[in-house]
């Protein structure tokens, strides 16, 4: 739920009513409430409408709260998909996140984790087999390369899920998001 819906919905204003107190079009106004952030002019109406200040209208939902924990949890256990099928780990948990309608930090973290993780890993297993393969080393060191990157990536799957269970958060995350 969006700042402006619960603040518009504790003054039991409907989005007809509130486009007309601040003279914004109820167009703009839905589209702020499906999480398009307001600006300037916009901002300044709304806030003046609803008698709260820019921090309150901007301000985070606490998503761990108003989020689906155990629909998080499988979109980030979908990422073992990987094991069978070729950017599984990427395509199951982008298309649950988005056919579910759970688009959030977390969800959107654990995807561009997964999507980095990918990419890390051909690369890591490209450059492997070359150094291998100058230095005269076995074909099978590839394959353990291989192992280790998979056991990785479901010790970090793992670790999360655990970390979503107890706080609500992912223990292993990035600082930015792909998506």
């Amino acid at each position: 739920m969006s700042s402006l819906l619960e603040h518009r919905e504790k003054l039991n204003l409907t989005q007809e009513d509130l486009a007309t107190k601040s003279s914004i079009s109820v167009r703009t106004i839905q589209r702020i409430e499906s999480g398009i952030k307001p600006k300037g002019y916009t901002l300044e109406r709304l806030c003046k409408a609803l008698n709260i200040t820019k921090e309150d209208l901007l301000a985070e939902e606490n998503e761990a709260v108003k989020t689906n924990k155990k629909l998080i949890k499988y979109i980030n256990l979908s990422s073992i998909l990987l094991l069978i099928v070729p950017l599984g780990s990427i395509i199951v948990p982008y298309i649950i996140m988005r056919w579910k309608k759970e688009v959030n930090s977390i969800t959107k973290q654990i995807v561009s984790i997964q999507i980095l993780w990918t990419i890390s890993s051909i690369i890591i297993i490209v450059f492997s087999a070359i150094l291998f393969k100058i230095f005269s080393i076995s074909k099978e060191a590839v394959a353990i390369v291989m192992m280790f990157l998979i056991i990785t990536n479901l010790y970090i799957i793992i670790r999360n899920t655990a970390e979503i269970e107890k706080n609500d958060k992912l223990h292993i995350a990035l600082n930015f998001s792909l998506l």
